[in-house]
């Protein structure tokens, strides 16, 4: 367009052309930015390290030795004390003249340990339940089976507890579950017959769930944290909220802080440990730790886009410093953890008064100002940590289940997913393994048979 062209516009025309103009050129100018903008990964957002783009070694690159160290010591399997059979190998006749061996004297010459798996087939017990009349009274008896041998039972609790684990744990699909049954342990089981036993398993789970989320609203300290979570085809959460004594999952619809008061259910603990989420800082708590891991991510992403902007990095090393304190803390007298820590919170303090004129800088600064009693907190409490890991270690598995199974076909099986969790989470702070966990759910085995049945 000349500018004859421009001249023999209308005021309204032209006022039209430059909102157009200017709407064309805010929309490049975000396009541009998007580009200049340096990828996310995990060391700068909370992307997960399995989506970070993987580069390839250099074709030089320098080789490492592969095996144990110079100097190593050697290590081997230790023999067990008390074998389970004991297999003796003796000559019968002599490999060069054929003299007969047996009655000569022998002696140990070498000894070697195998452990071997036996075979993993199931038994079948049939249990006869015999019944007669009572000469005296005329009412009629029945012999009661003993635990883990009752009459309306199909599968035993050894063999139930098995498919729970597979499910819960090792993340099997229905499918692979019945092939798994099948072709490991000999046991020819339905999906519908696995169904009916997870359903057990979590009726089981959810009525020791309330004893965990007491423990819970009693803590003094609460990591919480949450991931999405499909359900039906729709989009849900699970919540995580650990403490020293007890871990408790909850699968919801929604994100909000309704889930968190209807878990505390109006009890309030000392510190809560978690990241900015808004539900989060609106939990009932004295205190509040923010999660540092979190805000180092925050602030590589600013490192990232403006590498010459000294902001960031004085921040990201002051969390750097508090941290590597916190490991420290057995390491320094008392006099000398607190000098650190009045070093600490002086530099922390002036670099919130700075003022910057990057909008994300100042959005991060805004944050750390508003919450500035929330960074160092386990700096003053040795029961805190400084990061939501903990959080992030529970909910592990769960995504794990997510990526390998997809989703929750219905709402009992998300509720009875979390209800395991728990029960299973928290057993394991008491040194009870995973599979004895789930075996407790359901009671007795049946073998060996009980004395005199």
């Amino acid at each position: 367009m000349t500018q004859d062209d421009l001249a023999q516009l209308s005021r309204e025309e032209l006022i039209k052309l430059v909102l157009a103009l200017q709407a064309e050129v805010a929309a490049l100018r975000l396009k541009l930015e998007k580009k200049e903008k340096p990828p996310t990964n995990s060391g700068n957002s909370s992307q997960p390290p399995s989506r970070d783009q993987k580069s390839n070694l250099p074709a030089k690159r320098r080789r490492h030795r592969h095996g144990p160290p110079l100097g190593h010591e050697k290590h081997e399997r230790e023999f067990v004390a008390n074998p389970n059979q004991i297999v003796e190998v003796k000559p019968n006749v002599c490999e060069v003249c054929q003299t007969d061996l047996r009655d000569e004297s022998l002696e140990v010459v070498d000894v070697n340990q195998i452990t071997e798996l036996p075979e993993a087939q199931a038994q079948v017990i049939e249990v006869r339940q015999y019944g007669a009349v009572c000469p005296s009274c005329g009412l009629e008896q029945a012999g009661q089976p003993p635990e883990g041998l009752e009459m309306n039972r199909t599968f035993g609790t050894r063999l139930e507890s098995t498919i729970v684990y597979y499910r819960q744990e090792q993340h099997l699909s229905y499918e692979r579950t019945v092939a798994t049954m099948k072709n490991l342990h000999g046991v020819e089981i339905s999906q519908g017959g696995i169904d009916q036993i997870m359903q057990r398993a979590g009726k089981q789970a959810l009525r020791q769930v309330s004893a965990i989320q007491a423990e819970i609203q009693q803590s003094a300290v609460v990591y919480c944290d949450e991931t999405g979570s499909r359900v039906a085809g729709d989009n849900w959460w699970q919540w995580v909220f650990g403490s020293a004594r007890a871990v408790l999952h909850v699968i919801r619809f929604n994100r909000s802080v309704d889930v968190i008061r209807d878990v505390m259910d109006g009890h309030r603990v000392e510190v809560w440990v978690s990241d900015c989420l808004p539900a989060q800082l609106m939990a009932p708590a004295d205190k509040r730790q923010i999660c540092l891991a979190h805000q180092l991510r925050n602030l590589q992403a600013l490192i990232d886009r403006y590498p010459k902007y000294s902001w960031p990095a004085e921040m990201q090393k002051v969390f750097r410093s508090a941290i590597h304190l916190h490991h420290q803390r057995d390491q320094l007298s008392p006099p000398q953890f607190e000098i650190h820590i009045r070093k600490i919170e002086h530099r922390c303090n002036q670099l919130l008064k700075r003022s910057l004129r990057r909008v994300e800088a100042r959005k991060l600064l805004r944050r750390y100002q508003k919450y500035r009693d929330a960074l160092f907190v386990f700096l003053h409490r040795t029961d805190v940590e400084p990061t939501n890991n903990l959080s992030e270690r529970n909910l592990r598995p769960s995504v794990i289940h997510r990526k390998i199974i997809g989703c929750f076909r219905s709402g009992w099986g998300a509720h009875t997913y979390a209800a395991l969790a728990s029960v299973i989470d928290t057993a394991a702070l008491k040194g009870i393994s995973p599979f004895n966990a789930i075996q407790n759910l359901f009671g007795t085995p049946a073998l060996p048979l009980p004395a005199g049945v």
